[in-house]
């Protein structure tokens, strides 16, 4: 692709990059609805409130250094990737994969001591019954998760870079929203031991679905409680594969008006598509990023089809990840606001959602009110404060 192509090409992704994500950026929340977050602070008081800042002040910090150094990791390893390169047979593709699982594998090793420092804060606070040989070997698994999802990813780029050149970000960024997309229906399929609700909860649950229009998205429980006693709930998939699911440790320790709420918001994320919309920002994160890939593993490399290149593609990826995080965690905060306010126009009892979340610090260990530069680049969720705040304006809006 010439220079000029290029520079058309960086010019039409901005342009496609602003377009949707302005349609994306967009909720239903009233935008001159204004949150007393100043006064919604004081409602967490005591040795709770106190509780959950200090277990989220030392976990943030583990937070920032894991960051770090994962990006120094990558840095040295993509400097000495070719010590690695000479002693592979396996041809470009296949050496792509191995270096690509071997960076995973040095990224999972040097984080392995924060993550047990980690879990030794979490069994300190009550927060974690698992001990520490299960954190390794979830984190495991976990990473032959990445290890075969990044095979894929490096199956699609390489091969694409190897036919089409330059251009193989354009259908290497298409092929991997179909990927996520195929996945996120999928997966609801997949997730094992998912339960019955309580009939409180289903009955509860029924007249919330209808008012939201989602009344074929079931409710499901998991039971999480012999590894951990934080509450969570989710949603999950996409059409007829749609879920919500309440880990136990909520259904058993909330009371029943606000796990309606908690149902009500997890509805929420379905009634304004919120899965899918995430799906969109995935793409738009993956188009400008592969053509940033293509751009500087070209000038230093040779380019993606040339294995010497993953390493340096993945460091690219894991700071272009962090440089954009107040992006992708300002739609994530945008998207759990929404679903907070269709949650109160559901059920018109903002006083549970206020509940909730002064419960959700309690057991969670949710600081309420995390320091502002922090909550900006990475939060994905509104903070207590501003969740408190939003139900209190709510209230004042609807007398």
């Amino acid at each position: 692709m010439s220079r000029a192509g290029l520079v058309i090409s960086g010019l039409v992704i901005a342009v496609i990059c602003a377009v949707a994500g302005i349609q994306l950026w967009d909720t239903v929340v009233p935008t001159d609805l204004k949150l007393d977050t100043g006064a919604a602070s004081r409602a967490f008081k005591g040795e709770a409130a106190e509780d959950a800042r200090s277990f989220e002040a030392l976990m943030r910090w583990l937070f920032i250094a894991t960051q770090l150094l994962t990006i120094a990791t990558l840095f040295v390893y993509a400097r000495r990737a070719g010590t690695f390169l000479k002693e592979s047979a396996a041809g470009p593709i296949g050496t792509g994969f191995l270096m690509g699982m071997m960076g995973i594998s040095i990224v999972w090793l040097v984080s392995v001591p924060f993550g047990l420092v980690e879990t030794w804060w979490a069994r300190k606070h009550d927060a974690l019954e698992a001990n520490y040989l299960d954190y390794l070997l979830n984190t495991f698994f976990a990473l032959t998760g990445e290890a075969v999802s990044l095979c894929v990813v490096l199956l699609i780029a390489m091969g694409l870079a190897r036919l089409v050149r330059s251009a193989w970000f354009i259908p290497s960024a298409v092929t991997l929203g179909a990927v996520i997309l195929l996945l996120a229906w999928g997966m609801p399929y997949l997730y094992p031991g998912l339960e019955e609700p309580p009939n409180d909860i289903a009955t509860d649950a029924r007249p919330l679905a209808e008012e939201q229009d989602v009344e074929d998205v079931p409710v499901r429980v998991e039971n999480v409680s012999e590894y951990i006693s934080q509450p969570n709930a989710f949603a999950m998939g996409l059409g007829d594969s749609r879920k919500i699911v309440l880990w136990d440790t909520l259904v058993d320790d909330f009371d029943r008006d606000e796990v309606r709420s908690v149902v009500s918001h997890e509805y929420g994320h379905h009634e304004h598509d919120h899965i899918a919309k995430g799906i969109g920002w995935s793409v738009l994160f993956a188009l400008p990023a592969a053509f940033v890939v293509m751009l500087l593993t070209r000038r230093w490399k040779g380019g993606l089809a040339n294995p010497a290149a993953v390493p340096t593609a993945l460091l690219i990826v894991v700071v272009l990840q962090l440089v954009t995080s107040p992006i992708t965690s300002g739609a994530s905060r945008r998207y759990e606001a929404e679903a907070d306010w269709a949650a109160l126009q559901a059920t018109k009892d903002p006083q549970a959602m206020v509940d909730v979340h002064r419960n959700f610090t309690e057991e969670a260990l949710s600081d309420p009110d995390p320091p502002e530069w922090f909550h900006w680049m990475f939060d994905s969720h509104p903070s207590g404060a501003e969740r408190v705040a939003m139900a209190r304006a709510w209230r004042a809006r609807n007398r």
